[in-house]
């Protein structure tokens, strides 16, 4: 059996959800292959995956937003990409078609969330089935203008498809499939936490520790503005972090998931697997405001609906502003359950055997 999953690199949320997904997969069907197709960055996947083993067939399926950091958009450059991705479709379709062909194994699509992946499904006559909180037609839809002819034709693409495994904190998807909701689908730690947290130096006392993570994009954050915080420890990726003595840089090949158990809080964008990963971890979100892409009201909305939280204005992150010392704001509902990616994991397994794929 193999899951050919193809995956967006939009950021690293997509990566990180579908190694959540798989990994959990992986559990039932240690014999499945599992095939990653994705421009991510081969080390960005190894750390996510970690000793689950996949193959990596590097390629493009979608462009989504591109950024300069975290929290900006360039909406000229993205139709400039969409177009150029569109010439060379074709070609890549066809050669990883004929790849999968040749391996002659049963064959499941798994697609996050790419709409081009439906036409290589197509092309090889295997089912597809859609991991999803968003679709681009609703990122695309309200910029208008030449956005509408691409979110017509991904919102066409999606509803060729045969499951939608609907992730929570997401955006309508009405694509007319048959779905799967699920609950939180974040990955689990894999390395001692206690072990690290000595190692970088970090206070017992988990109320004094902030985590700082903007995603795979990062964002410029003067390291000066830890001086305003002296009684905080924060830890982040960013080398940055370094030039302040109450700043802790973690290693590349650590995610910020195995040390969410020593940190009270988070300051980070609105995005969806930090959200899922925080809230399994227990930990208050500090979300940063982000205007120009449709997924940030309702990430924002169903943080205050679901998880301990503040917001924070642009304005707030660049001046010090980071509310640390006020109390989380309590969810107005209660929490997701975190069982998404077992979930997930059982829904392909059903419907690959419905299939008699497995």
């Amino acid at each position: 059996m193999l899951i050919h999953a193809c995956i967006s690199a939009h950021g690293f949320g997509h990566g990180s959800r579908t190694a959540a997904v798989l990994t959990a997969l992986h559990r039932r069907f240690p014999h499945w292959r599992l095939v990653l197709s994705t421009a991510l960055p081969p080390s960005f996947l190894a750390t996510a995956f970690g000793p689950v083993p996949f193959e990596l067939r590097p390629c493009r399926w979608d462009v989504g937003m591109l950024q300069a950091d975290a929290l900006g958009s360039d909406p000229a450059a993205t139709l400039e990409a969409l177009e150029q991705l569109e010439r060379q479709l074709p070609h890549q379709i066809s050669q990883e078609a004929a790849w999968l062909q040749a391996q002659g194994e049963p064959l499941l699509l798994l697609a996050d969330v790419p709409p081009a992946a439906v036409l290589l499904a197509e092309r090889v006559g295997a089912p597809l089935i859609w991991l999803a909180s968003f679709g681009w037609e609703a990122i695309y839809r309200p910029l208008g203008g030449a956005f509408t002819a691409w979110a017509d034709r991904c919102e066409q693409l999606y509803r060729r498809g045969d499951l939608l495994l609907q992730c929570p904190l997401a955006m309508p998807m009405a694509w007319g499939l048959p779905q799967q909701q699920l609950g939180l689908t974040a990955g689990e730690p894999r390395l001692d936490g206690a072990d690290l947290a000595r190692r970088l130096g970090l206070p017992a006392e988990r109320e004094r520790c902030v985590l700082i993570s903007f995603g795979g994009l990062g964002l410029r954050l003067d390291p000066a503005l830890l001086a305003l915080w002296p009684h905080w420890t924060f830890l982040g990726h960013d080398p940055a972090l370094a030039r302040a003595a109450n700043g802790r840089v973690l290693p590349a090949e650590v995610r910020p998931l195995e040390l969410m158990r020593h940190c009270a809080r988070l300051i980070t964008k609105p995005g969806y697997s930090s959200f899922c990963e925080a809230m399994g971890q227990n930990v208050g979100i500090h979300a940063v405001h982000r205007e120009g892409f449709a997924e940030a009201p309702v990430l924002e909305q169903a943080l205050q609906r679901h998880a301990h939280h503040r917001l924070l204005s642009q304005h707030d992150l660049q001046t010090g502003r980071w509310q640390l010392d006020q109390p989380l704001h309590p969810p107005s509902h209660g929490p997701l359950p975190a069982d998404g990616a077992a979930t997930a994991a059982a829904a392909i397994a059903a419907f690959a055997m419905q299939r008699g794929l497995a």
